[in-house]
């Protein structure tokens, strides 16, 4: 027989999970808010002291982190669930699971994930439509459906309210004509139930303004991962619900390390000016871990 990796199961109480869960779908009803996406459990602590509301996994970060791409096979999803495990564990902050394509290559397996990832304490997940596939990088839409609507019956057979986010990777597949193709898919995506729609590649406002029309009632998140986008007081104007920010943070923080240790290379130490100071970071960690 073929041994099983056991699901990592969050630590948290039932009365925690659900409050946290019902917290993050209040946080959708109404305004606009800002949920950065920390790597590892340290950042999760540093960017909880920040005060901000929620945080969200990013697979590309946690990938970084492992000396992995990030691409669909890169990491396992017993790898991934026990990352959001230590997540959902390091805070009190409700948090969304960057879920890729489901790990899994059926909708099949893509309820199993979902079911598993609910166990880890998310209150809230993402599943795409991108395949990992040059010749055909998106599920084709009726595929992307069914695999979408195979997440929501595990959540709604879960009985916890988790919220489910679906992306459509059209702008990152290099389609000709992507804002078409993903307001398609965002609205049959609504129509298997998404809780959330996320297009991420949008860029401007009027092709932000016109993806949050077309999908009426439904929050939309948006991905901000450069310098100079809009800021969240026109992104809320703009009817955007939900802000992240995806690797942006991680790459961040990767650009420092690598200008400090370019400069370190030829002789220099002026790339540790940014630094944070080490009693900021002891004095933070001394208050926040357990």
């Amino acid at each position: 027989m073929t041994e099983t990796t056991p699901t990592p199961t969050s630590s948290l109480t039932a009365e925690d999970l659900a409050d946290r869960r019902a917290t993050f779908a209040a946080l959708h009803q109404a305004g606009c808010f800002v949920m950065p996406n920390p790597w590892d459990v340290g950042t999760a602590r540093a960017l909880a002291s920040l005060g901000f509301p929620a945080l969200a996994t990013t697979s590309a970060g946690f990938g970084f982190s492992r000396g992995r791409p990030d691409t669909p096979t890169a990491l396992s999803v017993d790898e991934v669930l026990a990352h959001v495990a230590d997540l959902t564990g390091a805070t009190d902050l409700p948090v969304n699971a960057d879920f890729q394509a489901g790990y899994a290559a059926d909708a099949e397996g893509v309820a199993t994930n979902v079911a598993r990832c609910i166990e880890a304490g998310v209150s809230g997940l993402s599943i795409e439509d991108a395949t990992g596939r040059r010749d055909a990088p998106l599920f084709e839409l009726g595929e992307a459906v069914e695999r979408l609507a195979a997440a929501r019956a595990a959540i709604d057979t879960s009985g916890t309210g988790v919220l489910l986010t679906a992306r459509a990777e059209s702008f990152l597949v290099g389609l000709d004509e992507p804002l078409a193709d993903a307001i398609e898919r965002l609205a049959a995506y609504a129509r298997a139930g998404a809780d959330v729609l996320f297009a991420p590649g949008l860029r401007t406002p009027e092709d932000i303004r016109v993806v949050v029309e077309a999908a009426g009632a439904t929050p939309v998140n948006v991905l901000i991962g450069w310098a100079d986008g809009p800021s969240v007081s026109e992104l809320a104007g703009l009817g955007v619900r939900r802000i992240s920010v995806g690797s942006a943070m991680a790459r961040a923080a990767w650009g420092g390390l690598l200008r400090a240790a370019e400069a370190l290379q030829q002789g220099s130490f002026t790339g540790l000016a940014d630094a944070a100071p080490f009693l900021r970071l002891n004095d933070l960690f001394s208050a926040t871990g357990a």
